[in-house]
């Protein structure tokens, strides 16, 4: 009869150990780092007050508009009004008026 005698060694033991600390860091390093983690969270949450803000710029830019607009409505026209808006669509002033021409700069976002 043939017998096999095998010592364990010390390099055995610790291969599970080994894997499993490998898992836990790999999933580790991706709960912080990867695309839902926790540093794209951060920077999802700085991008939605961005846009928060922006939408408030522009929901008042929105208002400004609807007022000016509702004054221009069948009904409730103002002669101001209706004067200003035809002359700057037309290009057209009266004889005895002085016209000032403001340039803005433009801006840079």
């Amino acid at each position: 009869m043939w017998t096999k005698q095998k010592r364990r060694t010390n390099r055995g033991r610790f291969v599970f150990w080994i894997l499993t600390v490998g898992v836990l860091f790999y999933f580790g390093y991706h709960l912080y780092h990867g695309e839902y983690g926790l540093c794209s969270r951060i920077m999802v949450e700085k991008h939605i007050a961005s846009l928060i803000f922006e939408l408030k710029k522009l929901e008042a830019q929105r208002s400004a508009l609807e007022k000016k607009v509702s004054s221009l409505r069948d009904g409730t026209i103002e002669k101001d009004m209706l004067d200003e808006y035809a002359r700057r669509n037309l290009n057209l002033a009266a004889p005895n008026e002085l016209s000032i021409m403001i340039f803005k700069a433009p801006t840079v976002n």
